[in-house]
């Protein structure tokens, strides 16, 4: 059984220690994982590209037909108090403020209704929030790339709503698990789609390309930092389908999430990603995210 820490975390309106916090079992997060879920990034105690954090929210709670319950400016309140809380309790904060890096998890699901598969109007979303460590690609994996293998996606079609029903993409990181890979990247009909938690990148002579932002995926917040990293490096950049052949031929590989940040695949399904090593773009867009990162 896993103790879980006494660190704060934020439930309907109160703070509580993490290991105090209870929910009802009609709660229809837990009956039908019917909710949404949020991650922020936190740099020494600053909130990363918060705004667009925020409007994935509203888009995946539209989606469900869940009003936010907070504004932006409560989010960020808790959001700032819950990593300065959880600062204090690991022994992360000092005289020069907030050291290393944090990860904010929000979620809000439909609310406490008896059982039934419609959705139920009027009942209270159930809001929940935490801080935790952040846990970044270790040096040897920055420098020699990770490996990664490749699945069907068997996911449903509505992958752009950021929902708590995520067994799925639980099936699709076991995948990668059980063969000793960092991540699994998925293909649907044969083209392209994402990995099980993070967005997959090719480049091919010098340019870097992406996925549509469309229903069959997830879009990263990285989508939009990516493309302002490549505008300022001289990167060419482009979002279209990607065929499975293309990306077994890719010049490079690359992964983007909020813990991954961007991280060059080396291998994939046993077998080298062009010569085995990061490449130049990959050395481009971590620096240019790394600057971003300082200036948040």
């Amino acid at each position: 059984m896993h103790t879980l820490p006494d660190f704060p975390c934020y439930l309907n309106g109160a703070y509580t220690p993490l290991c105090d916090a209870k929910i009802s079992v009609m709660d229809r997060g837990f009956i039908f994982g019917d909710g949404v879920y949020e991650v922020v990034p936190v740099y020494a105690g600053r909130l990363f590209r918060f705004e667009q954090h925020m409007a994935r929210l509203d888009r995946s709670l539209r989606e469900l037909r869940i009003p936010n319950p907070l504004t932006q400016t409560e989010w960020r309140e808790i959001a700032t108090k819950l990593v300065a809380s959880h600062a204090a309790s690991t022994g992360t904060s000092g005289p020069h403020g907030i050291q290393g890096n944090h990860l904010v998890y929000i979620q809000i699901s439909r609310g406490v209704a008896m059982r039934d598969h419609a959705m139920p109007q009027d009942i209270t979303p159930t809001v929940f929030a935490m801080a935790n460590k952040m846990n970044l690609p270790s040096a040897a994996q920055r420098s020699q790339g990770v490996a990664c293998v490749t699945a069907d996606d068997f996911r449903w079609e509505k992958a752009h709503i950021k929902a708590t029903s995520l067994l799925g993409a639980v099936f699709a990181r076991q995948i990668g698990v059980d063969a000793g890979a960092v991540e699994t990247v998925m293909f649907r009909h044969g083209f392209l789609s994402e990995a099980a938690s993070s967005n997959v990148w090719l480049v091919k002579n010098g340019t870097l390309v992406g996925v549509p932002k469309d229903n069959l995926v997830l879009e990263g917040i990285r989508f939009g930092l990516m493309e302002e990293i490549c505008r300022a490096q001289g990167i060419p950049f482009e979002l279209r389908r990607i065929s499975r052949e293309e990306v077994l031929n890719a010049d490079e590989l690359l992964l983007s999430s909020a813990t991954k940040e961007v991280l060059a695949i080396t291998t994939l399904d046993g077998q080298p990603v062009a010569n085995g090593q990061p490449g130049p773009i990959y050395a481009k867009l971590y620096a240019g995210y790394t600057a971003a990162t300082q200036a948040a």
